[in-house]
């Protein structure tokens, strides 16, 4: 199965609206009890990760230098920073879409270093699912057939892949949607569709860039609700760059990429208001 095959998204540039003075990261809802994962084995790992481009003047800029992170099933972790810091760059490593220049990654215990590009292109398929702030959904299928196209390609029957399809939009609020094709759906509606084609093959890590940067408020918060809850309800590890602090806060850890590492950002945590 070739890569071309099993990776049909066009992955979007680092891009938004650049954080202003840091604010205190304060949800605009109750929020959640933060839960343990102590003894957890983690879904995906990343150690010393590094990743440097070539400036136009040929200087390198160091956008990663020294990434760790372990994210473990169920839990959300959220990751804050100005534009322009590496955070795309960072879902990109730890999605199997880009190789660092050094460190090492692995989901679900599979080390990324070890695969070639038909590897990691199935690794991606089969394993991690990407929500990204552009829902890139197809414009001539059904929200249905959307859904049902990335497990088509992992080699899912027909059968199986329509009824998790099916289920999938259920859970997403879009049971009287399966056949409207995208042109026919809100914004709001589409990037559901996003989600739930994101998440269906199960897979251990749920990688999203902005999913809302392009909703209006009200929007967001139910595309955010329906996120968070089909995240935990499936298990999935869940990475979650985003410049809304409230959403952010949200999440079972906040961290800041801050001088191509993450820092906790948690209020009074050291690097917080960096």
């Amino acid at each position: 199965m070739s890569s071309e095959s099993l990776d049909p998204i066009h992955v979007p540039a680092d891009d938004g609206a650049p954080l202003a003075s840091p604010v205190p990261l304060e949800p605009t809802v109750d929020p959640e009890p933060r839960r343990s994962f102590d003894g957890v084995e983690p879904s995906i790992s990343a150690r010393g990760v590094r990743k440097s481009y070539v400036g136009g003047d040929g200087t390198p800029i160091h956008v990663l230098d020294g990434v760790d992170l372990d994210v473990r099933p169920g839990e959300m972790v959220s990751v804050i920073g100005a534009s322009g810091s590496g955070k795309s760059t960072l879902l990109h490593v730890l999605g199997a879409l880009d190789r660092p220049d050094e460190g090492a990654v692995s989901v679900g215990g599979v080390p990324v270093a070890g695969l070639n590009e038909q590897g990691m292109a199935e690794l991606r398929a089969k394993r991690v699912g990407f929500v990204f702030q552009f829902h890139h959904l197809l414009r001539e299928f059904s929200a249905l057939e959307n859904v049902m196209m990335p497990q088509l390609i992992a080699g899912t029957g027909e059968g199986r892949a329509r009824e998790r399809a099916r289920e999938l939009l259920d859970l997403v609020g879009l049971a009287g949607r399966l056949e409207h094709k995208p042109s026919q759906l809100s914004g709001g509606e589409q990037q559901r569709v996003a989600v739930a084609r994101a998440l269906a093959n199960r897979p251990l890590v749920l990688l999203a860039d902005e999913p809302s940067g392009n909703l209006d408020p009200s929007t967001s918060d139910r595309l955010h609700e329906h996120l968070f809850r089909v995240c935990r309800e499936e298990g999935a590890a869940m990475v979650l760059v985003t410049h809304d602090l409230a959403l952010a806060a949200r999440a079972d850890r906040v961290l800041r990429l801050l001088g191509g590492q993450l820092v906790d950002a948690a209020p009074g945590a050291p690097g917080a208001a960096a």
